[in-house]
């Protein structure tokens, strides 16, 4: 990888990595708050069981420890862009349905999308750092959301939120792993012909 190669690359990678752990601590934090707000403003039950609904990203991993850095940050990245778009969708619908956009629950969505699309360009630094080049947004496989009733739509908002929390639980350990120092990256280049 390119950040192997090159210490001041290694040192940035370091970086990026720290923040992007910093990011998501903060994220989840200001979730979990945004939680208890959605909650009480659209009326659910906080126990309320939401199934996983089509286009909303699952953080659960089959084979985690299996995969590639390169896969755990496209992955991190394709489901940012799909909560940045639900987020923004949330936040217009929540404001068609009260009339203002200047509510408690409106303003702390807008932060919460703030924070999605800082995360996500964090996210891209990182693989053009990878010498990957991020996938363009046509990549994201996530179709729009179908027509949903109003009720229908704050589980989904519901879910939305859960699921985002445990990605920024999941994208802390996916850094955190990337952040392990790439085994050679300090010790003396291999004699030619090594593998």
């Amino acid at each position: 990888m390119a950040a192997a190669d090159n210490p001041s690359a290694a040192l940035r990678r370091s970086d990026l990595c720290s923040r992007g752990i910093r990011l998501a601590g903060k994220m989840r934090s200001d979730v979990v708050d945004l939680l208890d707000t959605y909650v009480e403003w659209q009326g659910l039950d906080a126990s309320a069981s939401v199934t996983v609904m089509e286009g909303v990203p699952v953080a659960a991993a089959e084979c985690w420890d299996e995969q590639t850095e390169t896969q755990r940050l496209l992955e991190n990245l394709a489901a940012y862009r799909a909560f940045r778009a639900l987020l923004a969708q949330m936040l217009e619908e929540q404001q068609e349905q009260l009339g203002e956009a200047d509510t408690a629950l409106g303003r702390a969505l807008a932060a919460i999308l703030l924070q999605v699309s800082a995360f996500t360009y964090h996210l891209e630094e990182l693989l053009q750092l990878e010498s990957h080049g991020p996938p363009s947004k046509e990549e994201d496989g996530y179709p729009p959301p179908p027509h949903l009733s109003l009720f229908e739509r704050k589980l989904r908002g519901l879910g939305v939120l859960r699921e985002l929390a445990q990605w920024a639980v999941r994208s802390a350990r996916d850094l955190r792993q990337l952040a392990k120092p790439i085994p050679g990256s300090n010790s003396v280049p291999s004699p030619a012909g090594s593998p």
